[in-house]
């Protein structure tokens, strides 16, 4: 019988499918092999639950300081950052992975799994990592053995009762063969050096149907030798000009006007995008309270894209000027009738923010129960408590502001600037950060990073020259 690949060319396949910019979440097993195979510098992150977003392969003598899936130490690459359990779920439930590898023990032509911990330990459910992977990934990779230690199929017809994953795989990468997983059906695409369709066939346990072109397994890495990409623009206009009217934008904003990206607010009032929905803390209330405002200066915040018309709804949760007698812009337009409102209280904002970003669909909370902020909502009473259902926010842009970022995206801030831009990156579709210096990837402390790379899309440094004040 021809021989099998050996893990590493396992990994090198299993590489071969992926492409620049992607993030992958990396199981134990086999998976980790992949770290040992890439490029230095490879232009892709890889992610591990042991705290690792952005490394490279294991490395014996590096301490325990950071980990990959199979517990071994692991060197950060430049731009690399160190991320919590929380952070690694959110990533895969909030759609910010883009391909997951795991070694299940079975796949099914359905694209089911079984995961190795839970077949190893019948009448237990063992899931681990494995759950996560193959519901958060955007492209699921399994890789295994083609046939268990007994010489038993690992690609079976029918799937187990608990299974991991339900029609999750998308390609299974085995020893012998890559198979794709398409409507129910396994296609087989190649086969290791000197196999056969008819020998491969034999050892698998469903119906498998040749490709029409069906190769030989070889992997090409050339996709990844590519340098690695900047998300640096050169100026506001490049980096939001293609914000189309109608748009969904989060802005932070606090009681001064420490933490807003203000050129990015100023580009947007100039470019004149209309019939935006606003998602902040506050609406436009650093222009009236004026703290640290320089004598005959206003302070730009919301209030300019409020004043141009540019705004027809907000969500936020302190929307008025604490002052009776000096309203702010948005409840002047309020009252006129030209603006919408959705009144929500600070934490909860900070909770339905966070939950738009880590794919949480609805949460409940005690907050808010009994009060006006409970009109229309489903409410319940859980453990003699009563709690009121909100929903994740998500948004199309979000323009937060930074202390320093890197040409990868990771994002370090400076006092206020922390607040809600942190919790408002994962949650939009593009997130544009405006930040007093750009640098090369290293030359931040991977355990400073707020804001990893993941969830940034556009890079704009403030000009020198600009003020905050107008």
């Amino acid at each position: 019988m021809p021989q099998k690949l050996d893990e590493l060319t396992m990994a090198l396949r299993a590489a071969s499918e992926l492409r620049q910019g992607q993030v992958v979440a990396v199981g134990s097993g086999l998976p980790a092999k992949i770290a040992e195979i890439l490029p230095a510098q490879a232009p892709v992150q890889l992610l591990s639950d042991g705290g690792a977003l952005g490394y490279g392969p294991s490395q014996p003598d590096a301490g325990a300081g950071v980990c990959g899936p199979d517990g071994r130490p692991v060197a950060l690459e430049s731009g690399g950052s160190v991320v919590g359990m929380v952070d690694w779920a959110a990533m895969l439930r909030g759609g910010h992975v883009d391909v997951a590898v795991v070694q299940p023990a079975r796949v099914t032509p359905s694209g089911d799994l079984l995961g190795w911990t839970t077949a190893a330990t019948p009448g237990l459910f063992a899931p681990g990592r494995t759950v996560d992977l193959a519901a958060g990934g955007g492209t699921v990779i399994a890789m295994l053995p083609h046939t268990g230690s007994d010489g038993s199929a690992n690609i079976v017809a029918e799937s187990s009762p608990v299974a991991d994953g339900r029609s999750c795989v998308n390609l299974i990468i085995t020893d012998i063969a890559v198979i794709r997983v398409e409507n129910g059906a396994l296609v087989l695409e190649e086969v290791a050096p000197g196999w056969s369709y008819d020998e491969v066939a034999a050892l698998t346990g469903a119906p498998l149907t040749p490709a029409d072109d069906l190769k030989e397994i070889s992997p090409d890495l050339e996709a990844l030798k590519t340098a690695r990409h900047s998300k640096v623009f050169p100026d506001g206009p490049s980096a939001i000009g293609d914000m189309p009217d109608g748009a969904t934008v989060m802005i932070d904003g606090f009681g001064g006007p420490g933490g807003m990206a203000h050129y990015l607010l100023v580009t947007l009032r100039d470019q004149g995008t209309r019939g935006l929905t606003i998602i902040s803390n506050t609406i436009g209330i650093a222009r009236i309270v004026n703290f640290g405002t320089p004598a005959g200066k206003l302070a730009i915040d919301h209030s300019v894209i409020v004043d141009n018309g540019q705004v027809v709804k907000a969500i936020a949760s302190y929307p008025v000027s604490p002052s009776m007698s000096r309203p702010s812009s948005f409840e002047l337009a309020y009252r006129r009738g030209e603006v919408e409102l959705e009144l929500v209280p600070q934490g909860t904002l900070a909770e339905r923010l966070r939950a738009g970003g880590a794919g949480i669909y609805a949460f409940y909370t005690p907050t808010g129960a009994g009060t006006l902020i409970a009109e229309g909502k489903e409410s319940r009473v859980i453990d003699g408590k009563e709690y009121i259902l909100e929903h994740g926010l998500k948004a199309d842009y979000c323009l937060i502001r930074g202390h320093k970022a890197d040409t990868l995206g990771n994002v370090v801030y400076k006092g206020t600037s922390r607040n809600f831009n942190a919790v408002m990156a994962p949650s939009a579709a593009i997130t544009v950060v405006e930040v007093d210096e750009v640098v090369e990837p290293g030359e931040l402390d991977p355990e400073l990073i707020v804001t990893p790379g993941v969830y940034v899309d556009r890079i704009v440094i403030r000009p020198e020259a600009f003020s905050a004040y107008e």
